[in-house]
């Protein structure tokens, strides 16, 4: 039987048609690129999560020589903040990266990272993936990883 998945999503063609608190997660993530350890790829990703608190966070990606040891930016963030705020729900997480050419999505293991995360504070986190003065936003982890993998 053939079934259909159809996905909802957000798409800015400016951050100025944003509402201001996702600006500035955005901006966050922006900033959270300079510290990216990125000396084999050049590709430095920042992210930054706002939680239901009010408080920002952000990280940044970590290569290492011993390929594939490195860290993403969304899973160094994540699990940061499930160590040390883990009952504080996170709301929403943004990604950005330096050169932006392009938006920044999430890899398939930070997808499923995040989906995790949403399972476990047992509500929805607005991924917002920016870059090139766009964005895409979804509500939700899910909408990138409808087929997750579950235990």
């Amino acid at each position: 039987m053939i079934q259909r998945l159809d996905i909802c999503y957000e798409h800015y063609d400016s951050f100025n048609e944003l509402n201001a608190a996702d600006r500035e997660l955005i901006v966050e993530a922006e900033a959270a690129t300079a510290t990216a350890n990125a000396r084999y790829s050049n590709f430095r990703v920042g992210a930054a999560v706002r939680l239901r608190s009010g408080r920002t966070l952000h990280a940044s990606n970590f290569e290492s020589e011993v390929y594939p040891a490195g860290l993403c930016a969304e899973r160094s963030l994540l699990f940061y903040v499930e160590a040390n705020y883990g009952d504080d729900p996170v709301e929403a997480l943004a990604i950005a990266s330096n050169p932006s050419e392009r938006e920044c999505y999430p890899c398939g293991q930070c997808r499923q990272v995040i989906v995790d995360v949403e399972r476990r504070q047992q509500s929805p986190i607005r991924v917002i993936m920016s870059g090139s003065g766009t964005a895409t936003i979804v509500d939700s982890a899910e909408k990138l990883l409808p087929f997750t993998f579950k235990l």
